[in-house]
């Protein structure tokens, strides 16, 4: 048999090499597993974007409804009343957290205001963290994978490489018909690990972005709101020392 006839028998069958199935089945056991597990890891960012997505969007507007009713002119008390009964989220339950902590010193038996600027403002700060740290959950596992995935395809492809190196040697047979598949399938890791990372990148810098963008809008709102009971704090005094 010539060497033409030999690379003849060599070659895969047409169509064969260009199944991304076949070539995960004929990769390395490590290969594999480095498959799978970037798989799962673009299915869990893929998770976590949709439900950022969803989240944020309803934030989004659970902050507008607020919004138009808070500026609307209606009574602070009874707005505090309607949204102390249920879940808040947002702007809510900073208006919520801020208006018990007054609410408590105002119905309090010695009801002195010393003080309950600066308790006001703590309280909105920690709502705000507690908000934002609401938001933010998850985004680190974005970041995660978008920066490891490709380090890790890459270590699959180096096992890969190796693994069709060994078996070239082995079969002392250099011909690019049994070299080609081999490296092929150990690209294939390179590839599965660029389709985890860029989606999980690209997400992660957006939805950090409208994540500032909300914290941005929650802190404005948290020193209109304590503007806004500063005066009442100021005319209490007042009226009380007038008193």
């Amino acid at each position: 048999m010539n060497p033409a006839e030999i690379a003849a028998a060599a070659t895969p069958l047409p169509g064969a090499e260009v199944s991304l199935l076949s070539m995960f089945w004929s990769a390395h056991l490590v290969v594999k597993m480095v498959m799978i597990g970037l798989l799962c890891a673009s299915v869990w960012c893929w998770a976590i974007i949709i439900n950022k997505v969803i989240l944020l969007s309803r934030t989004q507007r659970a902050m507008a409804q607020f919004e138009d009713v808070f500026w609307s002119g209606a009574s602070l008390d009874e707005l505090y009343a309607t949204l102390s009964s249920r879940p808040t989220s947002g702007m809510a339950s900073l208006f919520v957290a801020a208006m018990r902590e007054w609410r408590r010193t105002v119905q309090g038996a010695s009801s002195s205001f010393m003080g309950l600027q600066a308790r006001i403002e703590k309280v909105l700060d920690v709502a705000i963290a507690r908000e934002v740290e609401k938001l933010e959950s998850n985004l680190l596992v974005l970041a995660t994978v978008a920066s490891a995935s490709p380090f890790i395809g890459l270590f699959g492809t180096v096992w890969g490489i190796m693994s069709s190196f060994r078996s070239i040697a082995a079969s002392r047979n250099t011909s690019l018909a049994v070299v080609a598949p081999g490296i092929a399938e150990a690209l294939f890791a390179t590839a599965i690990g660029l389709f985890a990372a860029i989606p999980a990148l690209i997400a992660y810098n957006k939805l950090q972005g409208d994540v500032a963008k909300k914290q941005a809008q929650l802190e404005a709102f948290a020193d209109e709101f304590s503007s806004i009971l500063s005066r009442q704090i100021d005319q209490r005094a007042a009226h009380d020392q007038a008193a």
